[in-house]
């Protein structure tokens, strides 16, 4: 990804991609986690999990992935985790009714695989509208499934509250760093477990704590991709 240009050209981008999007409502979940709901003209979306690109200053962008989307009514949500006081956090913190932006299409890897039996999806507050644009196709398609979220403790809230099932929380103290307590999760004593689909995403450290782990006691397929990185800009 990109994370910065000059103005001019995402200015001349902005103006080529077509009408933009406009906030028709915003709520805060948690005092950290934002949802928003885009209306304009959307075209059809196929891209589960796909990154899509908003400009958050005149020179700076970031990925999010679109967590809901509703061609019927020509809108879509995003769910955001605002934290520190970053360009990003900032812009999304701003936003308004009736603001306008430019959304794109999302693009890259889907981590939906059809064949698939089970899944196991890990991440944290910046998994969440991944995990909501999966939850859909995992139960129409008759998955099994499991979501792992590694939580700050105002946050664990915010799976119910979104509609999320078959979850557990984990905390955010360092626990997920050790091979022990990755192992001793529940999920893992269950039969046929090692030949899930694992879907990590998050926080890098996250991310390459449980690859490690999964590289010497799974045989399941491995999709990981990290979002966010400590002392790291536009990842």
């Amino acid at each position: 990804m990109i994370s910065r240009m000059p103005k001019w050209v995402g200015d001349w981008l902005e103006k080529a991609a077509g009408p933009r999007l406009a906030v028709a409502e915003a709520t805060y979940i948690t005092p950290a986690i934002r949802k928003i709901r885009f209306q304009g003209t959307i075209p059809k979306m196929n891209l589960i999990g796909g990154a899509s690109v908003i400009r958050v200053s005149e020179t700076e962008y970031r990925n999010y992935t679109i967590a809901a989307h509703h061609p019927e009514t020509g809108s879509l949500d995003i769910i955001f985790h605002i934290h520190g006081k970053g360009v990003g956090s900032r812009y999304i913190a701003s936003l308004k009714a009736g603001d306008e932006l430019y959304i794109s299409h999302p693009r890259g890897r889907t981590p939906y695989d059809p064949k698939a039996k089970r899944y196991i999806i890990v991440g944290d507050e910046t998994s969440l509208g991944l995990a909501c644009s999966l939850l859909p196709v995992l139960k129409q398609q008759h998955h099994q499934f499991r979501f792992y979220f590694e939580l700050h403790e105002e946050n664990r809230e915010a799976p119910p509250l979104l509609g999320l099932e078959n979850y557990t929380v984990l905390p955010k103290d360092g626990s997920t760093e050790n091979v022990k307590q990755i192992n001793d999760l529940p999920v893992f004593k269950i039969p046929g477990w090692q030949e899930s689909r694992f879907v990590l995403t998050g926080n890098v450290r996250l991310v390459h704590a449980f690859r490690r782990f999964l590289k010497g006691n799974a045989a399941g397929t491995i999709f990981s991709q990290g979002y966010w990185q400590e002392g790291k800009k536009g990842l």
